[in-house]
């Protein structure tokens, strides 16, 4: 059995949402739905294998949540991001409690993505 699970994360303004997750993350936009031209957008976003759903839409999601992703290469994409120097956001590297590494952004909607590499064994 192959499942997958996507978040779906509360978003209230189109263009710093894709400032945020495309610009500055790297993410893609796999897709996007608006019943009508000035209706609330929902997309699809990746970056590797993480998909998230970003939604405009009231009800969706409420904004605030935490999502907890398991990745190999921390410090490089650590480094991608700082490399940037994007005003809005300056995530650290901390080493982790339960081992390993991790770095937590905060999006523009209060959404947290918390980053995590396990040690090598």
């Amino acid at each position: 059995m192959n499942l997958k699970v996507i978040p779906v994360l509360r978003i209230f303004d189109y263009l710093k949402a894709t400032e945020f997750y495309v610009d500055w993350m790297g993410f893609i936009v796999k897709g996007e739905h608006r019943f009508e031209e000035n209706s609330p957008v929902y997309m699809e976003s990746s970056r590797e294998h993480i998909s998230l759903q970003l939604s405009e839409h009231h009800g969706d999601s409420c904004p605030g949540a935490k999502v907890f992703i398991e990745y190999t290469g921390l410090a490089q994409y650590h480094k991608f991001l700082t490399d940037k120097n994007y005003k809005y956001n300056k995530p650290g590297l901390e080493k982790a409690f339960w081992g390993g590494i991790c770095m937590e952004v905060v999006d523009p909607f209060n959404n947290k993505l918390l980053f995590s590499e396990k040690e090598n064994p």
